[in-house]
């Protein structure tokens, strides 16, 4: 029997989304830019995921744009805002965990004349808004901060930031990634004073290759891409409608608050469980419970992660775009090599059971009686 285990590397599409998905595809083929009536009605059923998406996310149907990913988002809200900005400074603060397409990007900008500023967490994976009020000052263009880690689960401070800026007299734009946060928190742009957020569908049991940014009203980067007039030409291209329609078929189908008790039942099931076997939590008490960070100390992270899959059990040992390099977060956070160097992820979504945490805990005791040598 399969237990998936990995639902922040990507999510299992839902039945419902599937079938908007095959129904868009089959029936609403149109261009969306097209001017005929398949057109139009292909255009429709744009503008109705822009309203649904951008509904979820607090914002207007006129600041979200449809993207093919977190990936594609984060990087055009990073070096869009950085060439729009650049007359007015060169200075980028975010932290030392933010997801690779951030994390990478900045490091391009660095190359490129750009000074960053990287804010490291304590052990526990958390960082204070204190440790922004420290850095950032009249040259910051640019704050770029996730809301929730990819790889611990631990929430920042982000609706901090704003007033932070503020006070420092900074031009910043204040930049979050809220991919894995969206629609399993609130994520209410206005009211967090956000300027540009990510946000993925894949994650929620939408289709791969879509995502979306949010861009305050008023607001202006410059785009990194060119050759059409789809999204007000900041990301051209034709929309990949079908894909877009699922995303907004699965926003629509989340329910955040009841979802998450559910979720939180079975994390703290699976931390009891799991403390039976003496593996040592890396996520901090008060992280998203949808993630879900251990390490099992004595066996390296890609040998139990082969062992659990043999067993149909599925879990990360870390980002999955990392593609099994060392983890940039659990080395940021100061973490012992040995302790690092044994961490799995454990990502859950609400089509898990606690069946599924039974089956974890009785392969992980397997595996630490038959992969850990003893002296």
């Amino acid at each position: 029997m399969e237990h998936y285990l990995d639902n922040s590397a990507t999510t299992r599409v839902s039945e419902t989304v599937s079938s908007e998905v095959v129904r868009v595809m089959t029936e609403t083929y149109g261009n969306p830019s097209s001017l005929h009536s398949l057109g139009i009605r292909a255009e429709e059923v744009l503008e109705g995921a822009r309203n649904t998406v951008s509904k979820a996310l607090g914002a207007g149907a006129d600041e979200l744009y449809f993207t093919s990913g977190g990936t594609e988002a984060n990087n055009l809200a990073v070096l869009g805002t950085a060439e729009w900005m650049k007359r007015r400074g060169n200075k980028i603060v975010t932290t030392a965990v933010e997801h690779s397409s951030v994390y990478e990007t900045i490091r391009y900008l660095e190359d490129k004349g750009f000074e960053a500023v990287y804010i490291k967490p304590d052990k526990n994976g958390h960082i204070t808004a204190e440790q922004f009020a420290e850095v950032i000052d009249s040259k910051t263009i640019l704050v770029s901060a996730m809301l929730v880690n990819n790889e611990v689960g631990a929430v920042y401070p982000i609706e901090k930031l704003r007033r932070i800026i503020d006070r420092a007299q900074s031009p910043a734009i204040l930049h979050c990634d809220c991919v894995q946060a969206f629609c399993k928190i609130p994520v209410k742009v206005k009211k967090m004073q956000i300027d540009i957020a990510t946000v993925s569908g894949h994650k929620i049991h939408a289709p791969k290759g879509v995502g979306a940014l949010y861009i305050r009203k008023g607001l202006h980067i410059k785009p990194i891409c060119f050759g059409g007039e789809q999204e007000k030409k900041l990301r051209p291209g034709t929309e990949p409608l079908p894909l877009i329609a699922g995303f907004a078929q699965a926003v629509y189908e989340q329910n955040p608050e009841k979802n998450y008790t559910y979720v939180k039942e079975l994390n703290d099931y699976a931390r009891t469980a799991l403390a039976t076997l003496g593996v040592t939590i890396n996520s901090p008490d008060d992280a998203l419970p949808y993630i879900l960070n251990m390490s099992v100390e004595g066996i390296r992270s890609e040998t139990m992660l082969h062992f659990l899959a043999q067993r149909e059990i599925y879990v990360s040992s870390g980002s999955a775009c990392a593609k099994g390099k060392p983890s940039h977060v659990l080395s940021a956070m100061g973490l012992s090599r040995s302790r690092a160097d044994s961490a799995i992820r454990v990502s859950f979504s609400t089509d898990n059971t606690k069946a599924d945490i039974d089956a974890l805990r009785d392969a992980i005791q397997e595996g630490q009686n038959s992969l850990i040598k003893r002296k």
